[in-house]
């Protein structure tokens, strides 16, 4: 079998153990480089297997009394500008994205093909959404809380309880409040890449409407260019009216 042969088979995951042993004997180094290369992906990829499984941990004590888990997490707490978007997810044990994580830990183009993948294997997902007008209203926090209930309650399948990123959600089902929630549990993983995804293609659209903000790059997040544009055009309607320098450039035009 030529190495070409032997590369394109450990490529696609198609050798056999018998190949693999009989490989393992074969004298030439390109054949051993092919080996050692494989078998570190191997090592790399039981690994993550392995923390995909830890991280559901806390699902897998309520799977085994038989009841439905819904991971909630929330992004866009600290921008300008923008909603603040909250997801509820239910993921069962036929769950099986290796790559779900705490969304701040992957990358935009991982984001980008996950969200599709968890809409199509979850459960049930939900989305929350508040925008500048309630956070200004009412705070931050508390639209955080509102937009998770909405989130918990666009499920189209009732949870029996919530696993929540360090947040309590206003809604009677019984929570567990886990500090960094999207790094210990994949339903909550699942909720921030959901959440992520679909704010930051709100805040893409909002930059058709406002582009001299770079919302689709900054997501309304306070980057110099947002700053500068602040400081030329002023705020927009879905500006946070409340967070600075928001309300001190609304306090100077007054």
């Amino acid at each position: 079998m030529t190495i070409n042969e032997i590369k394109a088979l450990l490529k696609d995951g198609k050798a056999t153990a018998e190949e693999l042993t009989a490989w393992s004997r074969d004298s030439r180094s390109g054949v051993q480089k092919l080996l050692a290369a494989y078998h570190s992906r191997q090592e790399k990829l039981q690994k993550k297997r392995e923390a995909f499984l830890h991280r559901f941990g806390y699902e897998k004590k309520f799977w085994e009394k038989h009841q439905l888990v819904a991971g909630v997490d929330e992004v866009g707490r600290g921008p300008l500008a923008g909603p603040v978007v909250t997801a509820a997810v239910i993921l069962d044990e036929n769950f099986d994205l290796l790559d779900v994580n705490d969304s701040k830990k992957l990358s935009p183009k991982q984001r980008l093909e996950l969200y599709p993948l968890i809409l199509q294997e979850a459960v049930s997902v939900g989305i929350g959404l508040k925008g500048p007008e309630v956070i200004d209203q009412i705070n931050i926090y508390e639209a955080d809380r509102l937009a998770m209930a909405q989130a918990v309650n666009a499920l189209d399948k009732k949870p029996d309880v919530l696993i929540v990123d360090a947040m309590d959600v206003p809604v009677t089902i019984p929570q567990v409040r886990l500090i960094k929630g999207d790094s210990k549990s994949n339903s909550v993983a699942a909720a921030s890449i959901i959440a992520k995804v679909f704010r930051d293609r709100l805040m893409a659209d909002y930059a058709k409407i406002y582009p001299q903000y770079d919302f689709a790059h900054n997501a309304g997040y306070g980057t110099a260019t947002h700053i500068a544009a602040l400081k030329k055009y002023g705020p927009t309607p879905i500006h946070r009216k409340t967070f600075a320098p928001v309300s001190e450039l609304l306090g100077k035009q007054r």
